[in-house]
């Protein structure tokens, strides 16, 4: 294993990353235009003021949530707030032609990248877990808010109901896991050592589900107005489906394209509340790929960012 570790962080292994990934933005990049020019961009029509401040609002919902996954860390490991943003960004970049769970591989590799090792690879495995269950904790009050205002199909409103009651057992999960780790039998395990040293406790659990939660919302904020921008019937109960259904096809652990999977849910929510198809497919892929930008934006800021730091002096 010690052999591995030291192979991925050679000089040749960053740069065979860098490259892989710069090759795989220019080959998405590439089809996406090729597409596009023949298809149409799919939010051609509308509200150039409604465009941008959706855009606004999916980049504050990157910064609340990178805020919210630092308060998940061990104290002495985490990382700069810019670094997870960026981690961020990037998986949602590449998750456009990546399979489903394989943005999880990339976030890891950015913070590594950008944290000078504060956090080993396994502190920001565990980080990222406790985050999926604070993701699913924060998505709670949402599916609940969504199936109450009725509007839905039975199944659907059923759909939100386990989301719901995944996002409270993940709750109790977080809140109870150093409880469970102090437990006399599992103490002597050296596993359950580590982890109890890098389990956040209830308080800092708190903090890190009101953040993500806070993202959340300012994405279902953005998709209503972007829903008011391209001229669709708008509702706060349809930007809450559509929210709560394509955050749930997130969490599929198999998936032949993550950014693929959320707008095909989130297509079918809308085609089922009665919008034609052509239109719903619009308006997810557009969606999609406004996020997509967003986070594009992150890595370049990020990027540009680290590279002042290394050319720029520090002042003494």
């Amino acid at each position: 294993m010690q052999v591995v570790l030291r192979a991925a962080g050679s000089r040749r292994a960053r740069l065979i990353f860098n490259v892989l990934s710069v090759a795989i933005a220019a080959v998405v990049g590439t089809f996406a235009v090729l597409h596009f020019r023949e298809a149409g961009w799919p939010l051609a029509h509308a509200d150039l003021l409604g465009l941008g401040l959706t855009a606004v609002l999916f980049l504050l919902a990157y910064a609340f949530k990178a805020y919210g996954w630092q308060r998940l860390f061990a104290p002495h490991e985490r990382p700069d707030p810019l670094a997870l943003a960026a981690a961020g960004g990037a998986a949602s970049v590449t998750g456009i032609a990546l399979p489903g769970r394989f943005d999880d591989v990339v976030r890891i590799a950015v913070v590594r990248r950008m944290n000078a090792n504060r956090a080993g690879i396994g502190g920001v495995g565990l980080s990222l877990v406790l985050l999926g269950l604070i993701d699913a904790a924060a998505l709670t009050p949402l599916a609940g808010v969504t199936a109450g205002l009725g509007g839905s199909s039975t199944l659907f409103r059923a759909g939100l109901a386990v989301v719901a009651a995944a996002g409270v057992g993940a709750a109790a999960v977080v809140l109870l896991l150093p409880r469970i780790l102090r437990v006399q039998r599992l103490v002597r395990f050296r596993l359950t050592r580590w982890v109890h040293e890098r389990a956040t406790c209830p308080r800092e659990a708190s903090k890190a589900w009101a953040l993500v939660s806070l993202s959340w919302v300012l994405r279902g904020a953005a998709l209503l107005v972007l829903l008011n921008a391209v001229g669709v019937r708008a509702s706060v109960p349809l930007a809450l489906a559509y929210l709560c259904a394509s955050a749930a096809s997130a969490a599929l652990p198999i998936a032949p394209g993550g950014a693929a999977t959320q707008a095909g849910a989130g297509a079918a929510v809308l085609i089922a509340s009665g919008i034609h198809t052509s239109q719903a497919v619009a308006f997810s892929v557009g969606a999609q790929l406004l996020g997509i930008a967003a986070g594009a934006v992150i890595v370049a800021a990020a990027g540009l960012w680290t590279a002042r730091g290394r050319f720029v002096p520090a002042r003494v």
